[in-house]
C-alpha cells in the first residue's frame, strides 16, 4: 500500500478523488493524502470535519477478488487496523462497525464505497484519523462527542508516522482476510469493542432496536438477542451503548 502516492494540499473529498483514480485504473493499493477536505464525507451522508494541517485524510484503493458482500469485513477490518495503530499513543476501542474511540471520543471514522461496473471493481477506503485536532477546531455538535490523539496524550503527534504505522497495519490485515479470511480479524475485532454481552441500543434506517450483543456474524453483521429472545442482524445504523463504554 503506497506504492503510489499522490499528496494534495486540498481536495473535494479523498474518496472522490481515489474514486476518480480507481476508474482511470491506479493500482491495487494506491493511496490519496489530503491536507484539507472541502466536503470530506463520513457514514450515513454525514460531513468530516476537515481542519487544515491538523489530522490525517486518507482514503485507499483496493482492488481484490472479495465479493461484494465482503464490504462490511472491509470496514472492520480497517477498523481493526485502525484501532491497532492508535494504540501505539493512547488506548483505544472500537465502536461498531469501524469507529475508533479513546475513551468516550471518537477520534477515527472509517467510509468504504464499492465501485462496480462492468469492465472494473474496486473499493475505496476512506479513513479520517484525529491526530492534533482541537476542541476549537470541533462544531459545538461535536465538541463533547468527537477527539484527537494529541487532546488524548496532551501533547502534539507526528502525523507521518501515524499515517505510515496506519499503512502498515491495514496493509498486514488486509493481506489476512484475503488470504485467510475474516474469522481471525472479527476475533481481534471483538476484543477490542468489549460488546459481546453489552446492552446496545441501533438506530437503523426502519427504525430503533435493543438487545444483547451476541457477536459478529461470519458477513461483519452485528447479532443482537432482543428483549423477546429473538435474534436481529444489523447491517447498518447508529450504535448507542446502553451502559456506556467505561463501565468496565
Amino acid at each position: 500500500m503506497g506504492s503510489h502516492l499522490e499528496c494534495l494540499d486540498s481536495v473535494d473529498s479523498t474518496n472522490s478523488h481515489a474514486r476518480r483514480l480507481g476508474l482511470e485504473g491506479v493500482r491495487d493499493g494506491a493511496v490519496v493524502l489530503a491536507e484539507t477536505q472541502d466536503s470530506g464525507r463520513g457514514r450515513l451522508g454525514r460531513n468530516w470535519v476537515s481542519p487544515r494541517g491538523r489530522n490525517i485524510y486518507m482514503s485507499v484503493v483496493l482492488r481484490s477478488d472479495l465479493p461484494p458482500e465482503s464490504m462490511s469485513q472491509i470496514s472492520l477490518m480497517a477498523g481493526l487496523a485502525a484501532s491497532e495503530t492508535v494504540d501505539e499513543w493512547a488506548a483505544s476501542r472500537l465502536k461498531w462497525p469501524n469507529d475508533v474511540l479513546v475513551g468516550q471520543r471518537k477520534v477515527v471514522g472509517i467510509l468504504a464505497e464499492l465501485e462496480m461496473r462492468a469492465d472494473t471493481r474496486f473499493v475505496v477506503l476512506g479513513i479520517g484519523v484525529n491526530v492534533n485536532m482541537e476542541l476549537a477546531d470541533l462544531p459545538p455538535d461535536l465538541v463533547d462527542k468527537a477527539g484527537s490523539i494529541a487532546m488524548a496524550v496532551g501533547a502534539p503527534v507526528d502525523r507521518a508516522r501515524v499515517a505510515g504505522r496506519l499503512l502498515s497495519n491495514l496493509e498486514a490485515r488486509y493481506d489476512e482476510l484475503r488470504d485467510r479470511g475474516f474469522a481471525g480479524i472479527a476475533e481481534q475485532w471483538s476484543l477490542r469493542s468489549g460488546f459481546v454481552g453489552r446492552q446496545i441500543r441501533v438506530a437503523e434506517p426502519g427504525g430503533s432496536v435493543s438487545g444483547e450483543v451476541l457477536g459478529l456474524a461470519p458477513d461483519g453483521a452485528l447479532c443482537l438477542k432482543r428483549s423477546d429472545g429473538r435474534e436481529h442482524r444489523v447491517i447498518a445504523g447508529d450504535v448507542t451503548v446502553i451502559d456506556g463504554y467505561e463501565a468496565e
